[in-house]
């Protein structure tokens, strides 16, 4: 389907990678990783054309079509939302609009009748009779609702215009999918909806993405951004990080083992070279020393943040109570009637579609917000932290890193601050770094070095894995779960609700679910109830 030979960048004397060689097969599907700033997505540009590399070649088999997922959220303002996804198939599209403006005609000539023929004969070749539903049943896959369909794309916001353009592409049925994180602006069932949608999708796929279970779900095929070069490794996620560290380990046990050899026989010949009746056996040795190679290892792009929560005071057995909240923003109402009680012990995912009021009870829990109804009421002993989910507002742009950590506790010494910062990954001269020009990642490094500073005993986070690499959810992941303070998150991350949540809290638009149990267990209920096999 692709080829890639000989495939080298560089930015000056930075190289990103180079000498790649690599064959993306029909049917397979890649998930393209690596840490943040590795240039996975870049690779991705090269593949689609928009980067041309400093030397190789990316050839593309004759007749395959390529689809790609637009990121110009404003390019079909002026067009309908269902429109806008029967585009994703150029060839049909055409087809259609020409049937559409021959059909107009109030008469039409011999020569135009007969192109109405060959039009409908393409336009079933092209299944364009089924176009239609099949772009609505995308639609509504991904959580658009048919009164929206005819709708101008100028009235959806910007989530929602993500997940047309997504419609788009897979409506084009391409042979080749290139998708650069398609689960952000997803909700939990959109995206486990997505997964089978790409299982059952025959054509060859590059995905990248950082949500760890859609990677072990959808993929085939990792290939890895790292070391200045691109890897390829066969099976999903899990079973590249065993296979690469692995590798690793054998190649650093292998130059260990050369290195103790030459050094033996080093020894041997700096003994014996002066002795006659040995220098035949010393050079023998050199010759041996000449013909083992130490092989090189070059630095990982990736760093894991040391992530582990401590508190400062205990938590009793008590942490939140909410009584008959409510709230509502003009004539939508978001939360009504909702209570519940949260124990020590208790991690608690809070999930929903998009919209539903997550980040809402958020802060109506923080105090953030004030409900309209109803009281919120926290255990004597609970001291919480949280983490929000625009965390580009909560941090000043005035400030600079250290700054900024420092405003929450003045008593905190140098040390503290430039450790907890280190922990991480701003070192050195990188906590002096202005706080406007953080990425994402690095923001949201910060707000997790802000809870470890205050020692919370109650964790509130409201989309904490957003902008985050892979390496820095799995360390999050592992230090909520071993974490024996309270926590409650807000996340459409499959794996970290896995990983932490021991009860779910569905916020749906005519109430709630308080599910005491792990995701898999509630959607094993959940799914038996609607009788989902």
């Amino acid at each position: 389907m692709i080829r890639v030979k000989d495939l080298s960048l560089s930015f000056g004397s930075r190289i990103l990678f180079e000498d790649v060689n690599l064959s993306f097969d029909a049917g397979n599907r890649y998930g393209l990783i690596g840490a943040n700033g590795s240039g996975k997505s870049t690779f991705m540009k090269i593949l689609i054309g928009e980067v041309e590399a400093s030397s190789g070649i990316v050839t593309v088999a004759p007749g395959v079509r390529v689809g790609v997922m637009k990121q110009d959220q404003y390019q079909f303002d002026d067009c309908k939302v269902i429109d806008t996804v029967l585009m994703g198939y150029p060839e049909l599209w055409t087809v259609l609009k020409e049937r559409e403006r021959l059909y107009a005609l109030p008469e039409m000539t011999e020569e135009e009748g007969m192109r109405v023929g060959e039009l409908e004969s393409t336009f079933a070749d092209l299944d364009g009779y089924s176009a239609e539903y099949f772009a609505a049943e995308l639609l509504e896959g991904l959580d658009i609702p048919v009164e929206k369909h005819q709708d101008l794309m100028s009235s959806m916001i910007g989530g929602l215009k993500v997940r047309v353009l997504l419609a788009q592409v897979l409506f084009g049925r391409p042979d080749v999918l290139l998708l650069d994180e398609p689960t952000n602006h997803l909700d939990l069932n959109t995206i486990r909806w997505l997964e089978n949608f790409l299982l059952g999708h025959k054509g060859t796929m590059v995905i990248i993405s950082h949500d760890r279970h859609f990677l072990n779900t959808v993929c085939t095929h990792m290939v890895d951004v790292d070391y200045k070069q691109i890897s390829l490794f066969n099976g999903n996620y899990d079973y590249f990080v065993a296979a690469s560290t692995l590798s690793r380990e054998q190649l650093l046990a292998e130059n260990s083992r050369n290195q103790e050899k030459i050094k033996e026989l080093r020894e041997f010949v700096a003994r014996f070279s002066a002795n006659k009746s040995k220098a035949k056996q010393a050079t023998s040795r050199q010759k041996q020393i000449d013909k083992i190679e130490i092989q090189e290892i070059r630095p990982s792009s990736r760093v894991s943040p040391y992530i582990k929560f401590t508190y400062d005071q205990p938590l009793g057995k008590q942490i939140l109570s909410l009584s008959n909240i409510h709230k509502s923003y003009g004539d939508l109402h978001v939360l009504q009637g909702l209570s519940f009680e949260i124990a020590n012990g208790d991690k608690v995912a809070v999930i929903g579609a998009n919209g539903v009021g997550k980040t809402t009870l958020m802060n109506v829990m923080s105090g953030s917000i004030e409900p309209d109804e109803g009281a919120v009421n926290w255990g004597q002993s609970a001291k919480f932290t949280y983490f929000t989910q625009d965390h580009h507002e909560t941090i000043r742009k005035d400030t600079t890193v250290y700054e900024w950590l420092k405003s929450f506790d003045d008593a905190a010494d140098q040390q503290t601050i430039r450790s907890i910062l280190g922990r991480m990954l701003f070192s050195k001269d990188e906590v002096h770094k202005s706080t406007e020009v953080l990425s994402g990642g690095e923001a949201a490094r910060l707000m997790i070095g802000k809870m470890l500073l205050l020692q919370g005993n109650v964790l509130l986070l409201d989309e904490p894995t957003n902008h985050m690499d892979l390496e820095t959810i799995d360390a999050l992941s592992k230090s909520l779960a071993e974490f024996d303070g309270g926590v409650i998150f807000v996340t459409h991350a499959r794996q970290l609700i896995t990983d932490v949540a021991n009860r779910i809290l569905e916020i749906t638009p005519t109430g709630f679910v308080d599910f005491k149990g792990t995701y898999d267990e509630y959607l094993q209920k959940r799914d038996a109830l609607l009788g989902i096999s």
